[in-house]
């Protein structure tokens, strides 16, 4: 095998060379634990869990780490069997020292090899997809075999280019990182903001304890079908017989998404199928979408831009003008106590599913629309540094691919990288 083609090799600069990755590294398989070795204290034993979740905990080995395959920080490892890849060790922190489970190699670079740490490891990353493709077993079984990974074929650059393709590529998924642990903590004060508004409100007033839970003492406790002129449901019956290539948007459960409507793949309806058959679902700005099946309960405000859309299989509210506000009203299914009866009234095992009468029955704390507003004021505010953060994280990841794919291949070489057309926040940290 070889992931580096033939065609590729001779299209690199003449001061760049390839190198089967036995040549540079020794590939040292993880210790196989019995179940008694596992504990919870100890030294840590990492895992293909943790090399894909930061946050996976740590199972432990009381015994001497170098019975087994140490680990310490900065080693560079590649997981051979389920999920496919390379990590390096400033990325997951283990403390002092781990050992490795099997399933995983530790790439140790030989003496005198012309192949830095950091820019193999980027290279093992551009280079997966390709070494996936030569993998065996069925799904989350797939191997690699080891004489496979050997024989890949790498890119060696001059090592002052490997050191600067390194360190840009370096910053960039640093600056990712940053946006994915920033949008983690976003999302917790929202959550943590919905439950605090639905239970205390802004007022600071008494609270009462009500079958949903406490909530501010001058609220009421209506069921939805009261506050609204509709609850219904969209297309259910064969909605594929009346899809068109283009027309009326019709939106499906993975369209909501929480607080916001998400118009990709979506499928559409003829206008006229759209005002006669399927108009009992058609659908107004200002409805609430709530998704029935997969997450049911997740809600969402349908936009000006989609009035007379339709949707299929979603559960459709109409709220009444000058007694509930849409918006107010979707982030209440939203917060835990609307998620709890939604959860509470789910049926089915293998997909959960949401009834239309249980929505109806869904009681919601209700306070004066001033109070709704501004309930509605504070979330949106949180959900736009949400939108926002996304949208940073989204252009971080296509720029750290394309960068990847690019300077991995030499289309663009480092020295002639303009850094300052780089998103200003990591620019300066990558000069």
């Amino acid at each position: 095998m070889t992931a580096l083609p033939t065609k590729i090799a001779a299209s690199l600069p003449q001061d760049w060379t390839v190198a089967e990755l036995g040549e540079a590294a020794d590939l040292k398989n993880g210790s196989a634990f019995k179940p008694e070795d596992w504990t919870t204290t100890g030294v840590p034993i990492v895992r293909i869990q943790n090399l894909k979740d930061r946050d996976a905990a740590f199972n432990c080995f009381q015994g001497d780490p170098n019975s087994k395959v140490p680990l310490k920080n900065g080693d560079l490892v590649f997981s051979w069997s389920g999920s496919i890849g390379t990590s390096f060790g400033p990325h997951f922190w283990w403390g002092d020292v781990a050992v490795l489970n099997q399933h995983i190699f530790r790439v140790d670079l030989k003496p005198k090899t012309n192949l830095t740490k950091p820019f193999l490891y980027f290279a093992l990353l551009h280079l997966t997809k390709e070494i996936e493709s030569h993998a065996y077993g069925l799904a989350a079984l797939v191997h690699v075999r080891k004489g496979d990974l050997e024989a890949t074929c790498v890119p060696v650059p001059p090592l002052p280019e490997q050191r600067k393709i390194a360190g840009v590529l370096g910053v960039v998924q640093r600056a990712m990182e940053q946006q994915e642990r920033l949008l983690a903590l976003t999302a917790e004060l929202k959550k943590a903001l919905l439950h605090q508004l639905f239970t205390a409100g802004l007022r600071g007033k008494p609270q009462k304890q009500t079958a949903i839970g406490p909530v501010p003492g001058s609220w009421d406790l209506v069921p939805c079908e009261e506050l609204c002129e509709i609850v219904t449901v969209g297309v259910v019956v064969k909605p594929a017989s009346h899809y068109v290539e283009k027309g009326v948007p019709a939106f499906r459960s993975f369209n909501v998404r929480e607080d916001r409507l998400a118009p990709n793949d979506l499928v559409y309806f003829s206008e006229t199928t759209n005002d006669t058959t399927l108009a009992k679902s058609k659908l107004r700005a200002g409805d609430v979408l709530v998704v029935r099946t997969g997450y049911p309960g997740t809600s969402c405000v349908v936009p000006k831009e989609y009035d007379g859309a339709n949707c299929i299989d979603l559960v459709i509210v109409r709220p009444k003008a000058g007694v509930i506000r849409s918006g107010f009203l979707s982030r209440f299914f939203n917060a835990p106590a609307g998620k709890l009866q939604a959860v509470a009234a789910k049926h089915g095992l293998a997909q959960q599913h949401l009834n239309v009468s249980a929505v109806k029955r869904t009681l919601v704390p209700v306070p004066s629309l001033e109070e709704q507003d501004d309930v509605d004021s504070a979330l949106t505010t949180v959900q736009r540094k949400i939108a926002l953060t996304t949208a940073k994280k989204d252009t971080l990841t296509a720029l750290f691919r394309t960068l990847l794919h690019q300077l991995m291949t030499a289309q663009l070489r480092v020295h002639n990288l303009n850094l300052p057309e780089l998103p200003s926040f990591i620019a300066e940290d990558a000069q």
